[in-house]
């Protein structure tokens, strides 16, 4: 199963979500693969990759076409790997521009080692990009996280849109899996108290609207978040015990559940031998 987690804006806790899922996925006995398409390398370096050390790349594969197993690395979480992202993914749309089947070559890749993974997950650019629409002929589902607040909202809508005009253009067969509510705020402190009631109404109404579209776990504002990229950590390992952790493993378990996965909970993954430059 390859599901893409993407947005158009910045600020969404996409990378975190993307990074934090497949942890949580893997915790519970399934063998993931992160894919970093993102040019910032945001979820590698949350891993405890070094900037320096980004290369090779998904850049390597979607332009100079390496072969994907090359640059498959390991992670300090049992059953996930990784693929990196990097500054080289900027200029994406330049690059593939002329290139022969340009849309697929994420997708044609991918085809090689889909079988050894339960899931993939793909952190997209937050961007309407030759990357981005690479990621959605690559993946069966996608993901949305949005903030509650009306700009996202706005957001939303627009990149609805985009990837139906995208899927009718290119009889793609990909569907949404969710909407994921991220940093809502659970702070009842009075000077709070308005935030937390406007985004309680902007949850309802968007459950009205979306109905089974939108995940029944969200994704609490939990300042360790932020710090989680700095120690090269995830939730799990910095913050096991928090609320937003127990967020993520829900979310987990609604991701598995929709895509029909059998818990693999207390199954021993499968050890990989990586080769990769680094």
């Amino acid at each position: 199963m390859v599901i893409s987690v993407m947005s158009n804006k910045g600020g969404t806790g996409k990378t975190t979500t993307s990074v934090n899922l497949s942890a949580s996925l893997a915790k519970q006995g399934f063998n993931v693969l992160l894919v970093d398409l993102d040019p910032q390398g945001y979820a590698s370096v949350s891993l405890g990759i070094p900037y320096a050390e980004l290369s090779p790349s998904s850049a390597e594969v979607l332009f100079d076409g390496v072969k994907i197993e090359s640059v498959i690395r390991d992670t300090a979480i049992s059953g996930m790997d990784l693929i990196t992202g990097g500054i080289e993914l900027a200029n994406s749309d330049l690059i593939l521009a002329d290139m022969p089947d340009r849309e697929n070559r994420l997708d044609r890749a991918l085809q090689h080692i889909r079988t050894e993974y339960d899931f993939i997950i793909l952190d997209c650019p937050p961007s309407l990009s030759l990357v981005l629409v690479n990621a959605l002929t690559a993946a069966d589902r996608y993901i949305i996280p949005i903030t509650p607040d009306y700009l996202a909202l706005e957001g939303l809508i627009t990149l609805l849109s985009t990837v139906k005009k995208i899927k009718n253009e290119m009889g793609l067969d990909i569907e949404l899996l969710g909407i994921l509510f991220t940093m809502v705020n659970l702070d009842r402190l009075r000077v709070r108290r308005q935030e937390f009631k406007m985004q309680l109404g902007i949850i309802k109404l968007l459950r009205e609207h979306y109905s089974k579209d939108v995940f029944k776990t969200f994704i609490i504002r939990d300042a360790r978040l932020s710090e989680t990229a700095s120690y090269g950590q995830t939730i799990f390992d910095f913050a096991p015990n928090s609320k937003v952790a127990l967020g993520y493993m829900r979310l987990a378990n609604e991701v598995k559940n929709l895509c029909g996965k059998t818990n693999r909970e207390g199954i021993k993954s499968k050890n990989r031998q990586v080769s990769f430059n680094g």
